[in-house]
């Protein structure tokens, strides 16, 4: 069943409510106000920041490789363990999914997902399970198709032949502005159960301040689709604003979500999101954007980072560099960072494109020098497991 779409332009009601290195910051890249929200209380949104009493972790942290997972992936986005330990994988060009055996390496392709139509920073980005996939199995997928970004949902059927496992994309949402730069595409659930995902404002710097655009967003959606219960704006996804290109989320263990975003030519920026903020883009970029805008968590010159996939584990937020080339550990103390970042693997690995927790002191991290800014070597690209602390 297809879901309604979205509109590209939100109620009415939006209007009385009241930084990200492109990836195309590896080479040349072409290129707001609080309107005062009040988000409603509930359970399902960000924590509030820690109190003083919160532990910070250690200032220094360490990082040691503990094996290559798989190698000979091409273009690798998104990543989702599934239950039993092993792993799916996206790849953005070739718009397939792939299961890798955690254990051996081996990979099986479950299929190739239609629509989907690659073409600069586009393609097949992120996936996520069903917060019930032990149910329904179901596989969700951000991606960019002939004319827009789109969110949809397939049955996985481990049952079937290699290649055919995957059943028809039932399309949750659409509408999501598309560009050759600029196309966000990170998706998670959260711990409330509901989707989120990361937008890109597609090179048109205007979307980001517009509430009425998807673009430029973080967004907030129940799994079918629909603007979740307790957003900041009335029957919108949007759940905050002022982004240039959100490409990671993930949680602490207080549930506070935080948002990697490429900046353009200064800052990339790690931020804590709170329900119905405005990051800035385009009035501001990194810290001290002045009233009515959250500063980030913490900022990095653009050649140091463009930031991709992030994750949470051992007290820190642990964020992939694509230009920078190198793993970024920022220790947390509530929603603010506890040191400065400290980075691990610069330059061994090339490009990194997604971190993801795999339990405990365990990350899975993603290379990506085979999407056409990279330097890829025989056996690229490929999934490590990491030991963090």
């Amino acid at each position: 069943m297809q879901r309604r779409a979205v509109p590209a332009v939100l109620a009415a009601a939006l209007l009385l409510t009241a930084g990200c290195s492109s990836d195309s910051s590896d080479g040349a890249d072409p290129s707001g106000t609080d309107r005062g929200a009040t988000p409603t209380s509930t359970a399902a949104q960000s924590s509030p920041a820690g109190s003083p009493t919160e532990q910070a972790p250690p200032a220094k942290g360490s990082v040691k490789v503990l094996r290559t997972v798989a190698t000979g992936l091409n273009s690798p986005w998104g990543l989702a363990p599934l239950p039993g330990g092993d792993l799916l994988v996206s790849s953005r060009d070739e718009a397939t999914i792939t299961r890798i055996d955690d254990k051996t390496g081996k990979k099986t392709e479950l299929g190739e997902v239609p629509g989907v139509s690659p073409s600069g920073e586009g393609g097949l980005l992120g996936i996520a399970l069903s917060p019930d996939y032990a149910s329904d199995h179901m596989v969700y997928a951000y991606f960019t198709s002939a004319s827009d970004n789109r969110i949809v949902r397939m049955l996985y059927d481990e049952r079937k032949p290699s290649g055919e496992q995957l059943g028809a994309p039932d399309t949750v949402f659409r509408g999501i502005p598309k560009g050759v730069i600029h196309n966000g595409g990170r998706i998670a659930f959260g711990p409330d159960k509901m989707l989120y995902a990361g937008t890109g404002e597609s090179g048109d710097t205007g979307l980001s301040q517009d509430e009425k655009s998807l673009g430029g967003k973080i967004l907030r959606m129940t799994p079918d689709g629909e603007p979740a219960p307790g957003n900041p704006f009335p029957d919108s996804p949007v759940y905050s604003l002022g982004h240039r290109n959100v490409q990671g989320l993930a949680w602490d263990d207080k549930q506070r979500l935080f948002a990697s975003e490429f900046g353009q030519d200064t800052w990339d920026e790690l931020n804590a999101i709170k329900p119905g903020a405005n990051y800035g883009w385009p009035e501001a970029e990194g810290k001290g954007g002045g009233s009515g805008f959250q500063d980030p968590v913490a900022q990095w010159s653009t050649d140091e980072a463009s930031p991709s996939g992030i994750a949470y584990a051992e007290g820190s937020v642990w964020m992939a560099g694509l230009r920078g080339e190198r793993l970024w550990r920022i220790p947390l103390k509530g929603t603010e960072a506890a040191a400065d970042p400290q980075s691990f693997l610069e330059g061994e690995y090339g490009r990194l494109r997604t971190v993801a927790p795999a339990g405990g002191d365990r990350l899975w991290l993603v290379t990506s020098n085979t999407d056409g800014r990279g330097d890829a070597k025989g056996d690229d690209d490929r999934i490590l497991e990491l030991e963090v602390k």
